[in-house]
């Protein structure tokens, strides 16, 4: 109410154009109250006067928008208003809610005496405040924050915006057909292409204008709507005019805020004009609280209010925030997202709006930022943007849809655009008027907003008598043409020159913006900055809030220290207490290695979070709530600290229970090696993450690099085996420079004894050391002492004196790697603007045929040639009725009520409406009915037909939910025709369903789209065409009971939601019925339903009954009750208020839901409801079907129609396939070219050895791909499940098979280039064997990621459990550590159980064995014979005895022993035997069995859709 007095007295409509041009404002009719005197000159007249002016949404307005021309009567005088304003300051302050309480009070009255009013409204008064208390008031806290900064000398910023012949051009008008797995391989291979798409070059599409030719003018203080439809260009203009032009190729035109062009303002003022998006992007663990916090902590001006420390500042401003919006409720809730549960989708988008409004910016644009809000809560926001853009002189753009006529009336001027064309702009009041002008009919009954938008829409608009698109203005260019011609552009056009001269004239306005821009700064930043606080501070709130990130997010933060301390545990119990010997010199390398790689591994999850992270850095960046630079720098500062504990701990368990050195200096070096390693690798996924446009150019990239870094780290291949050319990596690579740290620092300090085998010879008869050799590198001739320092200059190239330089080196990489993050964040600005595109399956004959059969109807409907109801017969006469229905949820202090005594039928051929305030229960009420419920207990009788529903219920219904869940690879006639074919009857032909799907999409209007991918919400069908997929997918299954839609007009332009709510009309009328929750209604939608739901906040049933021609019954079930609606009020939206559904308190003392419960309506309703039962059961008595199936198709048809859908899926996922073929080939490709041409040398038995241990990556590549793949179709199948599609097994076993080909062609792709460039075995059987067991790893490992998504809830949760799968694999193989060092508690069973140990026994055996053995000559092995004995003679015994090896010369004293003369020698002692080789083959197939009955099981019997 204090805006629409505000209106008054601060005169902001001072251009001449606004409601209250002049001194003289416009009443409304005239009511019995304000009929003797115009001016009312006492608190309760101004009360009465802005009550009527509430409930008729400015009738004085409309009356002059009707009529066309402006009615000047004798009005409230500006002077009366101020001298009432300041009256009502003083006695009444605080009380703008309750000065809405009392305009309804006041109306309510409306046919009573004057007198008896003021009374009522006087004693209301008093009740109303003894209830309530001091109310807040926005208007009058801003109005003294105002004075306090003027007081203070704090100059206001105010700026206005001009725009002349603006032209904005895009990429599009080329019809995109989807892309297939092939077309993935012929971009690859167009390298060129590739390299110009990701640099934004080469071809896109033809450029084509978005907007054209647009010119306006707002001035400070000034509010615009900006209305138009969907793809109209609305979002285009806003974010044009917010100044953030990215994402568009060109933009022509002059745009001037104030004396400064468009580059000035960028460069030096870019805070100063905001854009707020439709969707709501924030950091899902914040609280409410922490997200405007942080924003202020970057916008808090440098100079306040007096004596106002920072800190109080900021509590006062996120105070005012969540009062304004109502939501103070939520200050310490977390924001939370699709994933983590948060505040509501209402209370996020008012949370966006807030943090916009921390920006302090002079240009505002919003857009369609009422979406989710409640009719009530909209109209709360408008006028709090209409207070502000008052009293700070803000200029402000706002786009919406479905806006209210009340909502309408806070603007001062309105842009219509109809395809890119400005088609008006000029006030408010005279919109109407012009339009009605032009030729169109007049719908005094529709909104303003809607008629506007409805006179753009072709389909829509309607010609007054003897006007037609032959005489009138037909398209967008003519519509333009005209208004080009018309008396609002030549006022325009005078105002715009008027406005280019005071410019001139005004200097000191925009000398005194440029001292606020200034004043607002903190101390220390530099003048040129456009960010409001200097780089350090920006630095240290970054680091505050990432700290709360981190911390909030428990479950990451619990799940990576479990994992962490359970692996720290592993390695403690298998290397535990290694002895200083040279049998474990290899083992405690293994060990070196594996620690240093895990955690260099545990910051791989920072690609994937740098990359979704962008939209949040691209608004803060808009925003200027700091670089982007600033963000990695706190980032890693943070990280550093969490990432320090966590490995300190990990260190500490790991070096004590494996007794490495005991050596203070030693484990410090130890714990720094890792810390830096894992700094190292954090900020270089970062960089990646920075640097690739989509995830899977950066998973291609990573598997890459990741490889390298591995093969090249030292321990698989030593630095002196590298090829040359792949040496230089060793010193760009953080893991390999860490590892050779870990290494120096510990085998320089120690000396290994020589023991066992490694002595030879060795045996019964050798006793003798001086003639034995150490066979370890480094082992001298005559001694059994090893010193580690030898040990590594020989085997690794390793100099102990290096250490402090490598670590220098991974300090630099730190360095370089934070420079190359800060810079590309700074530079690239992925996903920052651009539009979605939409892709086209291609037409075949079948579909053209089709398509041009759509056409023609389509053509005959707008020409009005048939009849829309005809195609549509429901044979099904069956009622739903419920009583008495409950339903409980348990919560941590018991039971909680959500529905409570609910009474209520649905008829065929109605359309019931359910509606109610924000959670009122309305969506939980059709879960119930719609038996969708899974948890909580439900009570009372829900019939059909007088008896309980059976197994076939949920088929015979139809449920179309709020969230658009689809298989986004498919068309929107492939959706539809997926639901016929399941859910119709089986016996129904194919044709005969396919024909009604066409008759679907005819009657839903999307003849243009039904070749068109659906898509994601980010890429793909835009938000009101994916409501119709849902809404045509449910009907495709033609039910026999009922449909249920749950706001099936929530996020849509009102002609949208018309259309939608017009043809579920057309379906009641063929027999169809319908129980549909709706949101924000107006008149005309609202008398399309023939019965109302209503339900108020704790589940409680207000009314239930008919509404009524022009909604009579409803209202005068109120009004018996002590509810008077105004004749011009839209009664959806009145009677919420009147129930108390808003931030306002209910009309009168006693609760509705009391009144409901003990009226005659409800008893007539129960009357009712017997009756229906006693007609319906006589009705169909013995016509009864007594079969009841659960699912309308059997099982066979089921796997063949879900599994062909799946297989469609992948093909049309190209990205899927071949990004996971990518990785297979060039790992493969990397190893093969690392290990090319091996020789027989004894090295290179090893490097055989870690070539078949490359196969263990393929889990690690696979689960990352597979878990978010079945995650994804599994929440689909959710969706189609709960509506008796098709069975778990079905959609199991399609997920399993459509995996198969691309399993096979990645096993090839891994194979080929793994087992021949290295030169393994070319025999036939050998090759087969291995290619065999590669096969079955494959499938091994997309049944495990498969079973472990379909045992979790989400893919987040089983990518946690993927790091300890694939450790705890690779740890316990053999090749880490060999099985007779394995402890016997983990042997036992461990190494038994593990898949991999059959991989490596089966792939080492059919590789070494039979392989001889040659001895490079560095590695023979030197000692003396004793005095008399040949070499030969020497060694004789040793050999007899089973000893490996052989001696170069037999008759020499100086011998020279090869450890080995066969492979089979290097295998054997690994408890390892050729003749297991198929034993193992078979029992790794085993385990692919294994894991498919687990994923059938989990799939089963696991529902994680909790609802």
């Amino acid at each position: 109410m204090q805006a629409v007095l505000h209106e008054i007295i601060d005169g902001s409509h001072q251009h001449g154009n606004g409601p209250f041009a002049g001194n003289v404002a416009e009443p409304g009719p005239r009511s019995p109250i304000t009929s003797a005197s115009a001016q009312p000159d006492t608190f309760e007249g101004v009360q009465q006067y802005h009550g009527n002016q509430y409930l008729g949404g400015h009738l004085a307005r409309r009356a002059s928008q009707v009529s066309g021309s402006s009615r000047l009567e004798s009005g409230v005088s500006v002077e009366q208003a101020e001298a009432d304003f300041a009256e009502l300051s003083r006695e009444f302050s605080g009380r703008s809610q309750h000065s809405r309480r009392l305009s309804r009070t006041a109306s309510k009255r409306s046919n009573l005496s004057v007198q008896s009013d003021i009374v009522d409204v006087e004693k209301t008064a008093t009740n109303y405040e003894a209830s309530v208390g001091e109310q807040w008031d926005l208007e009058r806290t801003l109005r003294g924050s105002k004075e306090e900064e003027y007081a203070a000398g704090i100059k206001s910023k105010r700026i206005g915006v001009l725009w002349e012949n603006l032209t904005v051009s895009g990429v599009g008008g080329v019809k995109n057909f989807i892309k297939t797995f092939p077309d993935a391989f012929t971009s690859f291979i167009n390298v060129p292409g590739t390299l110009m798409h990701i640099f934004g070059y080469g071809k896109k599409g033809r450029q084509f204008d978005i907007l054209r030719g647009f010119r306006g003018l707002v001035k400070p203080g000034e509010m615009v709507l900006v209305l138009g439809r969907p793809g109209s260009g609305c979002t285009t203009f806003l974010k044009v005019i917010a100044n953030q032009r990215f994402g568009y190729t060109k933009v022509d035109g002059e745009v001037l805020y104030g004396p400064f062009d468009a580059k000035t303002f960028e460069k030096k003022y870019r805070g100063e004009a905001v854009y707020n998006q439709e969707d709501d992007v924030h950091h899902p663990t914040l609280t409410v609280g922490q997200t405007l916090g942080f924003a202020l902590d970057t916008k808090t001006p440098g100079k306040r209010p007096a004596g106002t420390s920072k800190k109080e500042f900021k509590e006062k401003v996120i105070g005012l925030l969540l009062k304004m919006f109502n939501i103070e409720h939520t200050l310490n809730t977390v924001v939370g997202d699709h994933f983590v549960r948060g505040v509501s989708g209402g209370e996020r988008k008012r949370v966006s709006i807030a943090e916009m409004m921390v920006t302090g910016a002079t240009v505002c644009a919003w857009d369609n930022t009422t979406r989710g809000l409640d009719a009530s809560t909209a109209l709360d926001y408008a006028k709090s943007l209409r207070i502000m853009t008052n009293i700070y002189k803000t200029t402000t753009f706002v786009s919406l849809y479905q806006a209210s006529e009340n909502i309408y009336s806070q603007f001062d001027k309105v842009m219509v655009i109809d395809e890119g064309r400005q088609v008006f702009f000029g006030p408010t009041d005279g919109a109407r008027a012009y339009f009605e002008g032009l030729g169109f009919k007049e719908k005094p009954r529709q909104t303003t907003p809607d008629y506007l938008t409805g006179c753009t829409d072709p389909y829509e608009r309607e010609y007054k008598e003897g006007r037609s698109e032959s005489n009138s203005p037909s398209d967008s260019d003519s519509l333009a043409k005209v208004f080009n011609e018309s008396v609002f552009a030549e006022q325009l056009s005078e105002e715009m020159i008027t406005y280019r001269t005071q410019l001139a004239s005004e200097k000191e306005v925009y000398t005194e913006f440029e001292i606020a821009n200034r004043e607002a700064k903190r101390k220390h930043t530099p003048k040129s900055s456009v960010y409001g606080a200097p780089y350090h501070l920006q630095i240290w709130a970054l680091m505050r809030r990432q700290f709360l990130i981190k911390w909030q997010d428990k479950f990451s933060l619990v799940v990576s220290w479990v994992t962490s301390i359970v692996v720290a545990i592993l390695l403690g119990t298998v290397w535990l207490q290694l002895p200083q010997t040279s049998a474990a010199a290899f083992d405690r390398g293994g060990l070196l290695f594996i620690s240093m790689l895990f955690n260099a591994f545990q910051a791989f999850g920072e690609l994937a979070s740098t990359m979704l992270g962008r939209p949040i850095v691209n608004k803060h960046r808009a925003y200027t709530f700091h670089r982007p630079s600033a963000l990695w720098i706190a980032q890693i500062t943070v990280d550093l600290a969490f990432a320090a504990a966590q490995i300190l701990l990990f260190s500490i368990m790991v070096y004590f229970m494996c007794g490495l050195v005991r050596d203070a200096g030693a484990f410090f070096t130890f714990f720094l090696a890792i810390v830096s390693g894992y700094l190292a690798m954090t900020l270089f996924f970062r960089t990646v993450g920075c640097l690739c446009p989509d995830f899977d150019y950066a998973m291609k990239f990573a598997a890459v690099i990741i490889t390298l870094f591995v093969l090249t780290s030292g321990y698989l291949i030593q630095y002196q085996s590298e090829k040359v050319w792949l040496r230089w990596i060793f010193y760009v690579n953080a893991m390999g420079l860490g590892f050779s740290v870990l290494m120096m620092n510990e085998f320089k300090r120690l000396t290994l004894t020589c023991t066992g085998a490694q002595l030879i010879p060795s045996g019964p008869g050798y006793g003798d050391v001086a003639h034995q050799v150490c066979t370890i590198p480094g082992g001298a001739p005559g001694s059994n002492q090893v010193p580690g320092r030898n040990y590594i200059e020989l085997d690794f190239s390793y100099d102990p004196g290096d250490l402090w330089r490598n670590w220098g080196i991974i300090i630099v990489l730190i360095a370089g790697f934070l420079f190359l993050n800060a810079t590309l964040g700074e530079a690239l600005k992925y996903g920052a603007g651009g539009k979605t595109v939409t892709y086209y399956a291609k037409e075949d004959e079948e579909k053209k045929r089709l398509n041009q059969e759509l056409m023609k109807k389509r053509e005959n409907r707008q020409n009005k040639q048939a009849d829309e109801g005809s195609d549509l017969h429901i044979t099904s006469k069956a009622v739903l009725t419920w009583e008495n229905l409950c339903y409980d949820v348990p919560v941590p202090s018991g039971q909680l009520r959500l529905l409570n005594d609910i009474f209520g039928f649905v008829r065929p051929g109605q359309i019931t409406a359910l509606m109610g305030a924000s959670g009122a229960g309305k969506t939980t009420l059709l879960d119930v009915l719609a038996s969708r419920k899974n948890i909580g207990k439900i009570s009372g009788d829900m019939l059909v037909d007088g008896i309980a529903p059976g197994t076939a219920f949920q088929r015979g219904t139809s449920y179309a939910e709020q969230l658009d869940v689809h298989e986004s690879t498919q068309t929107v006639r492939e959706a539809l025709r997926f639901s016929a074919t399941l859910r119709q009857q089986y016996e129904v032909s194919q044709e005969d369903k396919y024909a009604y799907v066409e008759e679907v999409i005819a009657l839903l209007e999307m003849e243009e789209i039904a070749d068109a991918i659906i898509g994601t919400p980010e890429s793909g069908l835009a938000v009101e065409q994916r409501k119709r997929v849902t809404i045509g997918v449910e009907l495709a299954a033609k039910p026999e009971l009922l449909l249920f839609l749950d706001e099936p007009t929530s996020g849509l332009d009102s002609q949208s939601a018309f259309n939608i709510v017009r043809f579920l009309k057309k379906l009641a009328a063929a027999g169809q019925a319908i129980l549909c929750t709706i949101h924000q209604p107006n008149s005309a939608l609202f008398e399309n339903f023939d019965r109302l739901l209503l339900l108020q906040r704790g589940g409680d049933c207000v009314y239930f009954g008919d509404i009524g021609d022009d909604a009579s019954v409803l209202i005068e079930y109120f009004r018996k009750n002590g509810a008077y609606c105004p004749s011009d009020a839209n009664p959806a939206e009145w009677m919420l208020d009147a129930i108390g559904a808003g931030q306002a308190a209910r009309i009168g003392d006693r609760d509705w839901g009391d009144i409901w419960r003990a009226s005659s309506e409800l008893a007539n309703v129960k009357e009712d409801i017997i009756r229906i039962k006693a007609e319906r059961i006589q009705e169909v008595g013995s016509n009864r079907k007594t079969e009841e199936k659960e699912y309308a198709t059997p099982l066979w048809h089921q796997i063949k129609t879900v599994g062909w859908r799946t297989q469609l899926s992948f093909w049309r996922s190209p990205n899927y396939g071949f990004t996971r073929f990518f990785n297979h080939f060039a790992i493969a490709l990397i190893t093969g070219l690392a290990y090319l041409h091996l020789d027989n040398s004894r090295s290179s038995l090893q490097y055989r050895v870690f070539i078949c241990f490359q196969a263990t990556v393929l889990p690690a590549l696979i689960l990352a791909q597979v878990e978010p793949k079945y995650d994804f179709s599994r929440m689909i199948f959710y969706r189609e499940s709960a509506a008796k599609a098709y069975k778990q097994f079905a959609f199991a076993l399609s997920m399993v098979l459509a995996e198969l080909p691309y399993s096979v062609l990645c096993a090839v792709g891994f194979f080929l280039p793994l087992y021949y460039m290295p030169g393994f075995q070319s025999a036939s059987d050998r090759a087969g064997y291995q290619f065999l067991i590669i096969l079955i790893t494959e499938l091994f490992s997309v049944t495990l990621g498969q079973m472990v998504a379909a045992l979790t809830p989400s893919s987040f949760i089983s990518m946690q459990i993927n790091p300890f799968l694939i450790i705890t694999f690779a740890l316990f193989c053999g090749v880490t550590i060999a099985k007779p060092q394995i402890p016997r508690f983990w042997r036992a069973w461990l190494y038994q159980l593990d898949p991999f140990t059959r991989l490596i026994g089966g792939m080492v055996v059919t590789e070494l064995e039979g392989r001889p053995v040659e001895c490079a000559p560095s590695e023979y092995n030197t000692f003396t014979s004793p005095p008399g004995q040949t070499c030969g003679q020497y060694m004789s015994d040793f050999f007899a005895n089973g000893g490996p090896g052989y001696i170069a010369d037999n008759a020499t004293s100086m011998c020279e022993y090869c450890a080995y003369k066969v492979g089979n020698q290097f295998y054997e002692p690994l408890d390892l035997s050729f003749d297991h080789r198929w034993r193992d083959l078979g029992i790794l197939a085993a385990f692919i069995g294994s894991n498919l009955i687990l994923l059938f099981i989990g799939s089963r019997y696991l529902n994680f859709n909790r609802r």
